[in-house]
């Protein structure tokens, strides 16, 4: 065993990175702290409690561990040598009884749950035991066979499902247990060693000459050079760059991601990495998985109802969902969603149909009307609704057919400098963030003129994106115009562009209210002239004096936040000039489908590499407790915002925040001081002559100082999610654990509204949440600039749901309809039915003994409900199978349903009823369908004649019906209809 101690945590991790690499097979671990600055975040705390823990567990149980440690997580006590009283051991074939190892966990301080996503709990479902074990990275689940240990798994606490099995686990008691049960011990490293004749590489900061003259230095000395590189792509840059410079230089590239280069003077090594010659921050390799269990159970309770939530079902409109219930049906048991609608009407929705039900998502705070089952209202509403959608999307398909039909400018490939720049990026690109890249410069080099659309959550690296794009357009000779929606962006991003483009050939400028008119004059002068590449600004940018040389791109931040009047003039510039547009506003994703293709659309969900949540906490204004937050960000070398959006109180604020904290510099800002006082202000808190900075929201777009990783908001409930989430977003942009206080009166004294918004906030606190908070607060307003603002009316009358329901099918018939040949080239085989309904006397339910929550049950149901193929429902009953042990024949059964409502639907099918063993098909209703005049029909008729042994059709005033007689169960009924189906493919 080893253990290496290093003098800070950064050089801790540094190196636990780099051996992580070089040394795999021995598997280092970094010893941490578990304490955190803030005492109330206390899942933050359990976190790192478990991590340490495991940490310990690992290098007491192998023999040739790394253990990597520093000052601060040697100063708590260390259980190295725990009893064997206080863990027990579990492998297969064991047994094991429940009531017992709940007793034992129990003692453990472990807490029972319905599904483990922390360490330190467990959950019992049937013949399954999972346990989240204080040893290990991942959760156990121990399958048993009656009660011996059948299986040991290790299971993702996202997923839920199993990753890899084990012969054997280790249950440990939680740290707090050892606290309150054992004397610690200290941890000592003994024959500590330093290593000498090792030094750092020089300092080279893209300065290739630097490195250039060193490499020959080196080669000179008979040094073997080694350069660490992405690719071969990136190696052959070095070496081209070496040959633009006179020499040739011998090295070799390694691809392993080093921290930190070296050069050993004895073994006459040297070893130079990419981070430091270009000066990149560097990626951590976390020494567990981030801690997302917040995150996977809040995607499951955004679409999870609890009894009295409003729901909506697509035949009947609005009503309450009141649970599910077990129903009798011709002496079999089924199992349906019980709905309640205006007069207390009850309606029960069969498992198989459970689809067509989606929890009601409206505007913030206003309860729905509840329709009345039988009458016409709810049909009207959906009416009026399609036609409205296809009003505004025959808009969306009209401006996609201009821009397909407009012949645009094709870039050209990218060029050593375009390579050049996007290497020199100080972070490494995310995986999201290098497909939007490669995704725009498609759309630059076609000659069509590009308009996507590029959405992500706040600091997740869009700005980079359009750098980028600006900078293949510059190299092509065409110029640029950025617009913003605040003079203070368009200040920021000037500064931005201005750095990142540094020494590019490429020059730069930015126009807003706080320039001059002389300076706005010589500008403008320049840019009609060709000498201005660049041209960052507000919506002046689209006004009639603004003249481009040869405009080859245009590049919007927040498009939603512009008026009528700058949209229209920007419909204009999109028929010929390529179009990027940015927006943080979180539009969900099943929008993209649904957007004609009159946009292309790329998502950026990953977060930065190091990026941490921003831990989020509700309280008051206790002057001491701001205080104490003040001081520990500034402690630590950082600075503050604090949001006051009152004008007129600033300075009251400010003397408050001066009295408790008199050494604090403090800096005012605020949209009614003058241009130069703004940007004097920024750029002195920038360079950190000031510790907090006091202003309205004006700070809610686009401000960006890695440095600033604490907001305070005052009267947070005055806020929408949407303003609260963008002000949040200013802090957590580094490596650093940023902190977001929203202050607000006592919670028992505000509005159901503010509760809502404040607690979301607080539960949607993990990177990327902006798309959950956008089913929160409904910040429909991502999909209302899509699609057109008039919408967000029916989408209060029907629900979020629904709506995308009705686009979908709105879409789908203008695509089919007026407009199949301009979408000719998407079309596949035509459906005549979109979904079959299906009605047995058969067991339709899932056992609670095999499911108990009924909660997890209807997920269940609405998960198979949604599977298309067979080869997605297998996947899905193998994740069933995993999670709750072996399937009972209830499960199969209702997977043969859904099989027959497949096969029904590729027969123009709506509706089936079995009952008394027979099987009813409800052809499509519509008679003037041109289903009646396709080959499917045709050769169904063919079937009744060849087969008419128990198969009839009749037809009614408004049905044409297939009858099959003596069926004794779904795969039978199945199996009939396979069988019509293979007739009419012959």
């Amino acid at each position: 065993r080893h253990i290496f101690f290093f003098d800070t945590e950064e050089q801790a991790k540094d190196y636990f990175h780099d051996l992580t690499l070089l040394l795999p097979s021995r598997k280092p671990l970094l010893l941490e702290p578990s304490f955190v600055i803030k005492n109330k975040a206390v899942d933050e705390a359990r976190h790192k409690q478990a991590e340490r823990a495991r940490a310990i567990h690992a290098f007491r149980e192998s023999k040739n561990a790394i253990l990597i440690a520093h000052p601060s997580s040697l100063i708590e006590s260390v259980y190295v040598h725990s009893g064997e009283e206080f863990r027990r051991r579990i492998k297969l074939q064991d047994r094991l009884n429940i009531p017992d190892w709940t007793h034992f966990l129990d003692e453990l301080d472990y807490v029972r749950t319905n599904y483990v996503y922390e360490h330190g709990q467990y959950a019992i479902r049937g013949n399954i035991l999972d346990i989240y074990s204080y040893a290990y990275e991942h959760p156990l689940r121990i399958e048993l066979f009656d009660i011996d240990v059948e299986e040991i798994r290790e299971f993702d606490i996202e997923t839920q499902l199993s990753v890899t099995n084990r012969q054997e686990a280790f249950i440990t008691p939680s740290p707090n247990f050892l606290a309150r049960n054992r004397k610690s011990e200290k941890l000592h490293a003994y024959n500590g060693q330093e290593i000498n004749g090792v030094c750092s590489t020089p300092i080279i900061h893209k300065n290739f000459n630097k490195l250039h003259q060193t490499l020959i230095g080196l080669n000179k000395d008979k040094y073997r050079v080694f350069i660490q590189s992405e690719d071969e792509k990136q190696t052959e840059r070095y070496r081209s760059i070496f040959h633009d410079l006179g020499q040739e230089v011998d090295f070799e590239e390694i691809n392993h991601e080093l921290y930190k280069g070296f050069i050993d003077n004895e073994s006459k090594i040297a070893v130079f990495t990419t981070h430091e010659i270009f000066a990149r921050r560097k990626r951590d390799i976390q020494a567990t998985q981030t801690n997302i269990s917040a995150q996977a159970q809040l995607l499951k309770s955004i679409k999870e109802l609890v009894p009295g939530d409003y729901v909506t079902h697509i035949d009947h409109g609005v009503g309450r969902f009141s649970g599910l219930e077990k129903l009798e049906v011709g002496g079999h048991v089924q199992e349906a969603v019980r709905l309640i609608y205006a007069n207390n009407d009850i309606l029960y929705v069969h498992i198989n149909s459970i689809h067509k039900i989606s929890k009601y998502v409206g505007k913030d705070g206003t309860e729905p009307r509840m329709h009345r089952l039988g009458s016409d209202t709810w049909e009207n509403v959906k009416r009026k609704t399609k036609k409205k959608i296809k009003d505004i999307a025959e808009d969306l398909i009209k401006l996609y057919a201009k821009r397909k039909a407009s012949k645009g400018f094709a870039f050209s490939p990218d060029s050593y400098l375009q390579m050049e720049l996007e290497s020199s990026f100080e972070f490494e690109d995310t995986p999201d963030q290098a497909k939007s890249t490669l995704d725009v410069k498609i759309d630059m080099e076609k000659q069509i003129p590009m308009d996507r659309l590029i959405c992500g959550d706040v600091g997740f690296g869009k700005t980079e994106i359009a750098i980028r794009a600006a900078f293949k357009a510059v190299a092509d000779s065409k110029q640029v115009a950025v617009l913003v929606p605040t003079t203070l962006l368009a200040f920021q991003h000037y500064n931005t562009f201005k750095r990142r483009l540094d020494g590019l050939p490429c020059n730069i400028e930015f126009i807003n209210r706080f320039k001059s008119a002389k300076e706005k004059t010589t500008i403008l002068k320049r840019l009609e002239a060709g000498q201005v590449d660049i041209l960052i600004g507000t919506h002046a940018l689209v006004g009639k004096n603004v003249k481009f040389k040869d405009l080859g791109l245009l590049v919007i931040d927040e498009e939603q936040k512009f008026g009528v009047q700058v949209k229209e003039k920007l419909k204009e510039f999109k028929l010929n000039v390529d179009t990027l547009t940015l927006t943080a506003t979180p539009i969900p994703r099943t929008l993209q489908f649904s957007l004609l293709g009159a946009r292309d659309y790329s998502l950026i969900q990953t977060p930065p590499p190091n990026r941490q949540p921003v831990y989020t906490e509700l309280t008051l204004l206790d002057p001491e407790y701001i205080k104490e937050i003040i001081n520990n960000e500034v402690g630590r070398g950082g600075q503050v915002f604090f949001v006051h959006n009152r004008v007129k109180d600033l300075f009251q604020i400010k003397d408050m925040l001066q009295a408790i904290l008199p050494s604090i510099d403090i800096a005012i800002a605020h949209g009614q001081l003058e241009g130069d006082v703004i940007e004097k202000t920024l750029i002195d808190f920038i360079e950190h002559k000031y510790d907090v900075l006091l202003s309205t929201n004006i700070i809610e777009s686009g401000i960006d100082i890695s440095n600033v990783n604490t907001i305070i908001i005052n009267n947070a409930h005055q806020f929408g999610l949407s303003d609260l989430h963008q002000l949040r977003g200013r802090v957590g942009r580094s490596d650093r654990k940023a902190y977001c206080y929203l202050l607000s009166p006592p919670y028992s004294t505000l509005t159901n509204d503010a509760k809502q918004r404040l607690s979301a906030m607080e539960q949607n606190a993990e990177l990327g949440s902006g798309f959950q908070i956008a089913m929160r607060d409904l910040d429909l307003r991502g999909a209302g600039n899509l699609l057109g603002g008039e919408q967000s009316g029916f989408i209060s009358d029907i629900g979020y749901d629904t709506f995308m329901k009705i686009l979908d099918e709105a879409i789908l018939e203008l695509k089919e309809g007026d407009y199949k040949e301009l979408y000719a080239d998407e079309r596949t085989e035509k459906s005549f039915v979109r979904e079959c309904q299906i009605e047995t006397d058969y067991d339709m339910y899932i056992p609670d003994k095999y499911i108990t929550g009924s909660q997890e049950r209807l997920n269940v149901y609405t998960e198979l409900n949604q599977m298309k193929m067979e080869k997605e429902l297998t996947v899905y009953l193998s994740q069933l199978k995993d999670i709750y042990g072996k399937l009972p024949n209830q499960i199969q059964d209702i997977c043969d349903a859904i099989r027959l409502k497949w096969l029904a639907t590729k027969l123009g099918v709506e509706r089936i009823i079995i009952k008394n063993g027979k099987m009813r098909c409800y052809l499509v209703q519509n008679q003037d369908s041109p289903f009646y005049k396709s080959d499917i029909f045709g050769k169904m008729l063919n079937y009744l004649s060849k087969y008419p042994v128990g198969s009839s059709m009749k037809q009614t005033a408004q049905h044409i019906i297939l009858e099959f007689s003596t069926f004794k169960n779904c795969i039978e009924a199945k199996d009939k209809l396979e069988h019509v189906l293979k007739f009419t493919n012959e």
